[in-house]
Parts: structure tokens; C-alpha cells; sequence
């Protein structure tokens, strides 16, 4: 039975909220406290899709996702880029010489730190920025605004004073649309060609890893990303993450994948998908 949702972490307003905007703006966005959350929603039924944040071009990875993914049971059906935006927020009436202290996420306060040395406003860390900017709606502290988006202003009735904050132009989040049901169809129409995305670990034997490798060499599939982390914190146990373009279907691929399989104890598809423009 569908729901019409949308599952993300975070306080409505939070850039995973945008994301569901920008993605499904057909679905109500639901929030959860928790990435785990997040996926339990979506396997409970209480939401059709999950949307979670993957990496990020100014801080890598999402910490725990790639962990999270192999053994949440979804699949990964679209994905989509949300450039981060820092706006300050305040109550009506504000003005940016009112300002003495702001709350914002830890990971946005660096970023905006020219403009809060200029202003001489102290940053302060809090867990979630647009839950941030709902505490400030509701108790109205004098002297403080939050670092957030501009969607999170226009949601709990806060006022823009400006926008655009970050010291660099260039910081993007990735998300992923998450499912219950595999989407695995070509999708022909998708302009930018196809993602396919996987974990796998290799077998124990020597030079594994570069014969597992081999593969997408010889078959011509350019692989965009490859990322290592430890499995339940032991130094021998190593799970892999990888992109590549192309569809299994396609038969480079399907030779690529064969081969790769042979040298790995375990291969989990995740999903294939339309490349966003944004990632070329």
C-alpha cells in the first residue's frame, strides 16, 4: 500500500528535506530523527522511498552510510545533488547587527566563517540546523540567528537576512533515493547513461583486490568511485564501495561484474540509475 511519503533525517527544512523537493515533490516528506530511521520507515511501510545523503565534494563520505546501505535491504533508485546554501536566519524584525551568536550544524560554521568574523557572531554547534531554526522560531531568543537553508526559514516563519554565506561556492551533497522494490530497468530515456552501484569483498587470497580490479579494466568500464571501510571494526575485514558506468545488462559490464565475482566472497547490488547532469 502506498503512502505518498518521503523518509529523510532531519528537522523539515534541512537540506535532506530540500532534496525530497527537488527529487519527489509529488510526496509528503516525512522526518526522522536517525539514518536508521530513515530505513526502517521505508521497510515498515510508513514511507514508499527513503532519501539519504551519501557523500559530500567538501567532506567525503557520509560517515556510517556506506555501512548502513549493504544490509538495509533497499535499493538505491535515483539519485540527486543539492548544492548547500547557507542562509542566516532570524526572527522578523532582525536585524544583522542584532545578531551576537548563531547555531548551525558543526559541519556549516566553518564554512561561513568569513562572514561570521566579519559580523563578530560566535557559532555555536547544534545537532540539526533546521531544528535549529525551530527552536528559534518558537523561544525567540534575542541576539541569535541559525545557519540554515532558506527553506528552513520560509518553513518555521524566520526571516532571511542573507544568503549565500559559504566561503566557497562549490559545496555539494549527494543523496540517494532509496527503495523497497529494485529498479534494475535500463531507462533508456536517461540522458547521462547509467550508475550502477555495489559492495563487495574479496576473497582471501593474494592480489585480490587488483585482480578483482582487472576486469573493469579490460572491458573498457570506467569505475568513478572506490572506497574501502571496516566491517564491525576489525582490522582483516574489508568491504568495498564502488560505482561505475554503464548497466549490468550491458555486456562490458556483465563481463566486468563475472570476473569480479569470482575473486570476492561476497557482492551486493545496490542498485542502477539514472547519472545526474551535476555529477558530469
Amino acid at each position: 500500500m502506498k503512502t505518498g511519503k518521503i523518509a529523510f533525517q532531519g528537522a523539515l527544512g534541512a537540506y535532506s528535506h530540500e532534496a525530497c523537493v527537488n527529487a519527489r515533490p509529488n510526496l509528503e516528506p516525512l522526518p526522522c530523527q536517525t539514518f536508521e530511521a530513515v530505513i526502517d520507515a521505508v521497510n515498515a511501510g510508513q514511507a514508499d522511498l527513503g532519501m539519504l545523503p551519501i557523500d559530500n565534494s567538501t567532506y567525503g563520505r557520509v560517515a556510517d552510510m556506506h555501512r548502513l546501505l549493504p544490509d538495509s535491504g533497499l535499493h538505491i533508485m535515483d539519485e540527486t545533488f543539492v548544492r548547500v546554501r547557507i542562509s542566516l536566519l532570524a526572527p522578523k524584525g532582525t536585524k544583522i547587527s542584532d545578531i551576537h551568536t548563531v547555531r548551525a550544524h558543526l559541519v556549516l560554521l566553518p564554512q561561513s566563517a568569513a562572514f561570521l568574523k566579519k559580523h563578530n557572531i560566535e557559532g555555536i554547534a547544534a545537532v540539526d540546523s533546521a531544528g535549529a531554526a525551530a527552536d528559534l522560531a518558537q523561544n525567540n531568543t534575542p541576539g541569535e540567528g541559525v545557519l540554515a537553508s532558506s527553506l528552513a526559514g520560509e518553513i518555521h516563519g524566520l526571516e532571511v537576512l542573507a544568503e549565500d554565506l559559504e566561503d566557497h561556492g562549490h559545496n555539494t551533497t549527494r543523496f540517494v533515493v532509496m527503495g523497497r522494490d529494485a529498479d534494475l530497468s535500463r531507462r533508456s530515456e536517461a540522458p547521462n547513461g547509467m550508475v550502477t552501484s555495489f559492495v563487495f569483498r574479496v576473497r582471501n587470497i593474494p592480489a585480490a583486490l587488483y585482480k578483482a580490479m582487472g576486469g573493469f579494466a579490460t572491458n573498457g568500464v570506467n569505475m568513478t568511485k572506490l572506497e574501502s571501510y571496516m566491517v564491525d571494526g576489525s582490522f582483516m575485514a574489508t568491504r568495498f564501495y564502488a560505482e561505475i558506468e554503464g548497466h549490468p545488462d550491458d555486456a562490458a559490464v556483465r563481463r566486468a561484474l563475472d570476473e569480479l565475482e569470482y575473486f570476492t566472497s561476497e557482492l551486493i547490488l545496490l542498485g542502477s540509475y539514472p547519472a545526474e547532469q551535476k555529477r558530469h
